[in-house]
């Protein structure tokens, strides 16, 4: 069983949500919160699998409710749902150890998706988001200096090619396809990449490809 708690600070929109997920047979919903600060203390004492996270919320907005869950060091994923898609916020999921950002207009099939891809340990970014977050740190990449990675020297080349292709947003069977392995040996790699760079999940890899200049300027094509 899936255990989830959510976070919005509009009634309607959690009724939505607990009804969509009661509904099925894999879904408990443990708990509801109005905030930021009542989701870090709701995550803290019952420990969901996955928290709906949304991210303007009073008192606590919803980014810094994530760090706080997060570095806490529970295994709860938090799933950002917004209206909003503009790229701060996407970063700043992301920063703040998001493991997946989708917009609240995705359907019901989709959320429930997502839902099950971050309890099984996955991230997921809605594909558009995607796009958009690897153009703007491209951006940012021409900008700025990349902060070197000292974990990145214990990379193999062919690791730091799955890295590459990891943060271009393809999942493991494009990986395989793209760089002619295996969806297993895809998968293998990934889970080292997450070992060797002490990344939760792929959403952070993705960040730390950008940042880390693993992913210059011009190859996020």
């Amino acid at each position: 069983m899936i255990t989830v708690a959510l976070a919005d600070d509009q009634a309607l929109v959690r009724a939505g949500f607990r009804a969509l997920l009661d509904a099925q047979d894999d879904f408990t919903v443990v708990g509801e919160a109005a905030d930021g600060d009542e989701a870090v203390r709701l995550a803290g004492r019952l420990v969901p699998d996955v928290v709906l996270m949304d991210i303007r919320m009073p008192e606590m907005d919803g980014l810094e409710a994530t760090r706080q869950i997060v570095a806490a060091g529970g295994d709860a994923r938090v799933l950002i749902l917004t209206t909003f898609d503009l790229d701060e916020y996407v970063f700043g999921a992301l920063r703040a150890g998001a493991s997946g950002f989708l917009l609240k207009d995705t359907n019901p099939e989709e959320l429930l998706a997502a839902v099950r891809i971050l309890a099984d340990g996955e991230a997921l970014l809605a594909p558009r988001i995607t796009r958009r977050l690897i153009e703007q740190f491209v951006q940012e990449q021409a900008a700025a200096p990349a902060e070197p990675n000292p974990a990145l020297a214990t990379l193999t080349d062919r690791e730091r090619e799955v890295l590459a292709a990891v943060a271009r947003g393809l999942s493991n069977a494009e990986i395989g396809e793209q760089l002619f392995m295996s969806h297993a040996t895809a998968k293998t790699h990934v889970s080292r990449l997450l070992s060797k760079l002490y990344a939760r999940d792929r959403a952070q890899l993705v960040v730390l490809a950008y940042e880390s200049g693993v992913i210059v300027p011009g190859a996020a094509s």
